[in-house]
């Protein structure tokens, strides 16, 4: 059953995903059915033992050890998902979703469908009363995919998948949001230009920097876009006991940069000496720390 509605079952049914954890923090999920068994090294459970317990609860393997039960967030769903392709983690979907401002009633259209990751994040931000449209040019690659986020979300209506190649254009008209994963998203600037509405936001997702810098180059010169941003986030966990703290041995680094632009309506001048070119990505990056003028 999904996890995704306002007010989930408290008791744990056949059909639900279940995330076990160990004593040592490990994370384990299994999908629940009566007569299944779930194995690791630290002993066995049956499915039987799990179905009908509340959330937060434990179960005990057939060796004692507890495993604490509870329903996977997106986030753990995300990691511990089969993949078809390399996964956006939860660090970047979280600022994509900020920083591409996704509103409850938007309409978003998604280049790259991936594993389904960005994707469940974002029917979750529009809501019901907003769309998504998926390109993904392979089509194995997005019935996985599908059957991924068929899994967490019950009811994605207002999901459209098209098997269709964006480089050749976008069908949609008058876009709140563009959402890319693709490798070289360059070669949709015109087209994005084209579909998105005036204030909109365009924001790309990239492993490289080569890559980024062709995309910030092409949108500087282009006469749809301003503001043009890039950033790259690090994640790092600490550790904190009764006797010390400290941060993890490991981080979760780099896994890619994001580019964000605005849709503007072109101007009817040049700037004067003097004025800034807002075309340039080094002159509208700010520090987060600096004040904004009101």
């Amino acid at each position: 059953m999904s996890p995704t509605s306002s007010v989930p079952p408290a008791l744990f049914q056949e059909g639900d995903d279940v995330l076990l954890v160990d004593f040592k923090g490990r994370r384990y999920m299994t999908l629940l059915s009566h007569g299944d068994t779930f194995y690791t090294h630290i002993g066995h459970v049956s499915h039987d033992d799990i179905i009908g317990c509340q959330m937060g609860s434990w179960a005990t393997t057939n060796k004692g050890h507890l495993l604490l039960l509870f329903r996977p967030t997106l986030a753990d769903f995300v990691l511990e998902m089969p993949r078809a392709r390399q996964v956006i983690y939860p660090k970047d979907i979280g600022a994509i979703l900020l920083y591409a401002d996704i509103f409850p009633g938007a309409r978003v259209v998604e280049l790259g469908l991936g594993s389904g990751a960005l994707t469940m994040a974002l029917l979750r931000a529009v809501g019901k009363d907003g769309s998504v449209v998926s390109y993904e040019i392979e089509e194995e690659i997005a019935q996985k995919a599908l059957g991924n986020i068929q899994s967490f979300i019950e009811d994605a209506d207002n999901l459209e998948v098209k098997n269709s190649d964006v480089y050749q254009g976008i069908d949609e008209s008058n876009v709140d949001r563009i959402i890319s994963d693709i490798p070289e998203p360059w070669r949709v600037v015109t087209s994005v230009g084209n579909v998105l509405v005036s204030g909109g936001i365009f924001l790309s997702f990239l492993p490289t920097i080569i890559q980024v810098h062709e995309l910030v180059n092409t949108l500087n010169v282009s006469h749809d876009f301003q503001l043009v941003h890039t950033m790259e986030l690090l994640l790092r966990s600490w550790h904190v006991s009764k006797r010390s703290v400290r941060p993890d041995h490991r981080m979760v680094a780099h896994t890619g940069f994001l580019v964000t632009a605005r849709k503007a309506l072109p101007r009817n001048t040049q700037p004067d000496n003097g004025e800034q070119d807002f075309s340039n990505e080094k002159n509208v990056v700010r520090n987060e720390d600096d004040p904004v003028e009101r």
